[in-house]
C-alpha cells in the first residue's frame, strides 16, 4: 500500500495566512505545508487540501482514479475545492466499516474531539491509522490484532494520543509514526524534527510517497537522556516533552516536601499541573533500585537535589568530615548511580543543573557542591545516548 501526502499541515496550512509569527516566517521551502490530505494507492483520498489536482501532480500522482473521498474533521472557513469527477466527500459513522471498490477497507474510529479517525486496510493486508487534528482515540479497549504498520496523527498537538496508542499496543516498535496537521506551535526545521524524533516520530515534506510497512526510517528513541540547563531555562519542560507521548511514565521527584515553604509548594504544584494525568509520581532519592527494576520510563528531576541529599548523608558540608572519609563515601554513592544508569534497561530522562558558569560560591562548602555537581554531570553524560543543554527555553543537542 502506497501513501502520498498531498499536504501535512494544519487545516489553515503552514505558514498561516497573514500570521506574522516567527514560526510562520520560517516556514518556507520544504517547511511550508498545505492542509493535510492523504492519497492511498491513487484510489482513496482522506481529507482535502487546496488545489488537490495540482498537489497530486507536483507529487507525480493523479487523483483521476480516486474512488472514495473521506473527510475526518469539520472544516472552518470557505469550502475546499472539490475537482470535477471526484465522488462527493463523506464521513463514515463511528464504528462502521466501508469497502472501497479498489479493495481497501476503511473502519471509522470514535474520537475524544469532533471528527473521525480512519483505519485503512489495503488489499495486501497492511494497516494504517489516520487521525484528524487535535484528536485522540476514545474508548480504546483490548489489544489490537497487531500494531499498525503506519500511524499518521497530530503528534505535536496531541502527544497523549500517541501515548494511548502505545499503551494499547496499537503502536509498536516497528510502527512508522508520521506527524501531520503541523501548525506554527512548533518551530519548523531542526527543532521540529528533533522533538518528533524524541517521540519516535518523523515528519516528511508535502508530496512525499511512503510505502506502508517500510520500517527503515523509524526513529530510535534513546534509552538514556540527560537534560541540563540553568535556573528557569526550561530544562524540566524539555524533559517532560520527551516522554509525554509515552504511557505510564514514573516521575521521580528528588526534592521531597518542605513544610511551611509556600514557594516550594507552588513550584511542585506547577510541575504536577504540566504532567499528563496518566503519569505516576514517587518522591525519593533512592534511585539505584528504580533503575535496576524493569518498568515504564523514568523521569528523574533533578540530580542536583539528589546530590544535595547524598552530601547531607555523608556529611560533606563539614570540612573535617569531608577530609576524613566524606569524599570517599560520596564518590562511592556517585559511582553506584553511574553504574545503575549504565546498566538500566528502562528508558530514563535525567534533569540536572548546569554549574560553574556563574558566580563562584563564597564558601568552601558551596564550591564543593559546585565541583561535585560538575563531576556528576560529566560522569552521567558519558553514559547517555542523548545530552541536551537548554538555554532560554531552546534545546541545544550536545550528543545524539
Amino acid at each position: 500500500m502506497e501513501l502520498t501526502l498531498l499536504g501535512t499541515g494544519a487545516p489553515d496550512g503552514l505558514p498561516r495566512p497573514g500570521c506574522p509569527c516567527a514560526a510562520c516566517a520560517c516556514a518556507t521551502g520544504e517547511a511550508a505545508r498545505a492542509a493535510t490530505a492523504l492519497l492511498v494507492d491513487d484510489a482513496l483520498l482522506l481529507d482535502l487540501t487546496p488545489g488537490p489536482v495540482f498537489a497530486a501532480a507536483r507529487a507525480g500522482r493523479s487523483i483521476a482514479g480516486v474512488r472514495q473521498v473521506l473527510l475526518s474533521h469539520p472544516h472552518d472557513g470557505p469550502a475546499v475545492e472539490l475537482p470535477a469527477g471526484l465522488p462527493a466527500p463523506v464521513r463514515v459513522p463511528d464504528g462502521r466499516e466501508l469497502s472501497v471498490i479498489s479493495g481497501h477497507r476503511v473502519r471509522a474510529l470514535a474520537l475524544d474531539a469532533p471528527g473521525t479517525g480512519y483505519e485503512v486496510t489495503g488489499p495486501d493486508g497492511e494497516r494504517l491509522l489516520y487521525l484528524p487534528p487535535g484528536a485522540a482515540p476514545a474508548g480504546l479497549t483490548g489489544a489490537p490484532p497487531a500494531p499498525y504498520a503506519m500511524v499518521l496523527l497530530d503528534v505535536a498537538g496531541r502527544p497523549d494520543a500517541l501515548a494511548r496508542l502505545r499503551e494499547t499496543g496499537a503502536v509498536g516498535a516497528t510502527t512508522d509514526v508520521i506527524a501531520v496537521h503541523l501548525d506554527h506551535d512548533v518551530p519548523p526545521g531542526r527543532e521540529l524534527h528533533r522533538r518528533l524524533a524524541a517521540a519516535g516520530a518523523r515528519a516528511v515534506p508535502d508530496g512525499t510517497t511512503l510505502v506502508v510497512g517500510d520500517y527503515h526510517a523509524v526513529p530510535d528513541v534513546p534509552r538514556r537522556t540527560l537534560v541540563t540547563g540553568g535556573a528557569r531555562s526550561g530544562k524540566s519542560v524539555e524533559a517532560e516533552r520527551r516522554l509525554e507521548s509515552f504511557p505510564d511514565v514514573l516521575y521521580v521527584a528528588t526534592g521531597g516536601t518542605r513544610d511551611g515553604d509556600r514557594d516550594w509548594a507552588a513550584r511542585v504544584a506547577r510541575h504536577r499541573e504540566r504532567r499528563p494525568g496518566s503519569w505516576r509520581t514517587v518522591e525519593t532519592c533512592d534511585l539505584v533500585p528504580l533503575l535496576a527494576d524493569d518498568g515504564p520510563p523514568l523521569l528523574i528531576d533533578c540530580l542536583s537535589l539528589w546530590l544535595t541529599d547524598a552530601m547531607d548523608t555523608v556529611g560533606a558540608w563539614d570540612d573535617e568530615t569531608w577530609a576524613g572519609g566524606g569524599a570517599a563515601a560520596l564518590a562511592e554513592r556517585v559511582g553506584e548511580l553511574v553504574a545503575a544508569i549504565r546498566g538500566t534497561r528502562r528508558s530514563v530522562v535525567l534533569v540536572t543543573n548546569e554549574t560553574g558558569s556563574g558566580v563562584v560560591p563564597a564558601t568552601a562548602a558551596g564550591r564543593r557542591f559546585r565541583d561535585e555537581l560538575g563531576r556528576l554531570n560529566a560522569a552521567l553524560a558519558d553514559e547517555c545516548e542523548h545530552v541536551v543543554l537548554v538555554v532560554a527555553g531552546q534545546a541545544l543537542p550536545l550528543r545524539g
